[in-house]
């Protein structure tokens, strides 16, 4: 046989319930949200055809009030738990709310996610105390990243948030945070 004779043979066909069940089994087996370009070479099936069967699967889920759900978090797609059972199944795995981060590493994380890219003093200027340790835990913990240096005197580092940010508290970007109007709402 000659190479050009050999070709591999074309793909069969799937129907759309087998790329729905594929795009399901993929997304499960993830370990970090996946986004649809991944999903679309991965299966080798076009970016519109990986979209209607993420749309099916959402629409499946939520039509027979199932107990997990198929969201867009970090620019990817993730199997989670529905929001409303969080409490019934941090109960169940014996959980607390996380209180891994103390109050100074969750306030630096705020500012750091509202105002980023931000500097040391400049988080210095909006918190009042030094916030060195939770710099330091929020970057252990990959949840901040630095973003560069500021130009100005002394080229601070200035601090972003990470893909881990949003994945943990299940965002797809930022600007899904709640506004700084709504806090202000809570302290009146």
């Amino acid at each position: 046989m000659d190479e050009e004779e050999i070709v591999s043979a074309p793909r069969e066909a799937r129907s759309p319930g087998q790329l729905v069940a594929l795009v399901e089994a993929l997304i499960f087996v993830a370990s970090e949200p996946v986004t649809t370009k991944v999903l679309a070479d991965v299966l080798e099936e076009e970016r519109e055809s990986i979209e209607a069967a993420i749309e099916q699967l959402q629409s499946d889920y939520l039509s027979r009030d199932s107990g997990l759900q198929v969201r867009e978090i970090a620019g990817g797609w993730q199997l989670a738990t529905r929001t409303d059972f969080h409490e019934e199944v941090r109960s169940f795995l014996k959980t607390r709310p996380s209180a891994k981060l103390s109050l100074a590493s969750l306030e630096t994380l705020a500012v750091i996610a509202y105002k980023q890219p931000v500097t040391v003093p400049e988080i210095l200027e909006i918190r009042g105390v030094q916030s060195a340790s939770a710099i330091k835990t929020l970057l252990d913990k990959r949840l901040i990243v630095a973003k560069g240096r500021k130009e100005t005197v002394g080229r601070p580092m200035q601090y972003g948030t990470s893909k881990d940010f949003l994945i943990q508290f299940g965002l797809n970007d930022l600007s899904e945070l709640p506004s700084i109007e709504d806090f202000e709402d809570l302290v009146q």
